[in-house]
């Protein structure tokens, strides 16, 4: 599995720490209920015990995730000198072939929302643009084949209606 890369928004490592917390007040309430369950008796057939077993692993497994992720990610809080070239935390504003515009933001790996054009920095498109200034014309190999995108907009502000990772 390949590297990914340290870099986050300060949003999304406040995130990332809020969902930890999260997590562990959520672990030990799971915990008191699966002690209530595993009380009851016969374990093999107790559905409640079952399912908080389940869900405990599956939290257990994030949270070992966050543990090992947060330390290791280095948050980016002011936007880059350059502010004419697509670096990390860019909204970048695109025109393709055809005319159709799209803005995709460059974030880190652990809070890209596809929903919203929040790409990771380690994805194609993301590489593919950074570096690159106003008026540059890129070509980008995607899952829908070769594309021509033309830079119209770089910004490294919230643009009107968007809000950090809701």
């Amino acid at each position: 599995m390949a590297k990914k890369s340290p870099y986050i928004t300060r949003e999304g490592y406040e995130a990332l720490r809020e969902e930890s917390a999260r997590l562990w007040k959520k672990r030990r309430r799971v915990v008191k209920i699966l002690a209530a369950a595993a009380a009851e008796g016969d374990r093999s057939e107790n559905a409640e015990y079952i399912y908080r077993k389940k869900q405990l692993r599956e939290m257990d497994r994030r949270i070992r995730y966050l543990q090992k992720r947060i330390p290791e990610l280095k948050s980016v809080e002011t936007p880059p000198q350059d502010t004419g070239r697509i670096f990390f935390g860019a909204w970048a504003t695109l025109e393709d072939e055809n005319g159709e515009e799209v803005t995709y933001r460059i974030v880190g790996t652990d809070e890209f929302v596809p929903q919203k054009n929040w790409i990771s920095i380690d994805s194609p498109m993301a590489q593919a643009l950074l570096g690159k200034s106003l008026d540059e014309e890129i070509r980008v190999e995607t899952p829908s084949g070769r594309k021509q995108l033309l830079v119209l907009e770089i910004s490294y502000s919230f643009p009107a209606g968007d809000k950090p990772l809701e």
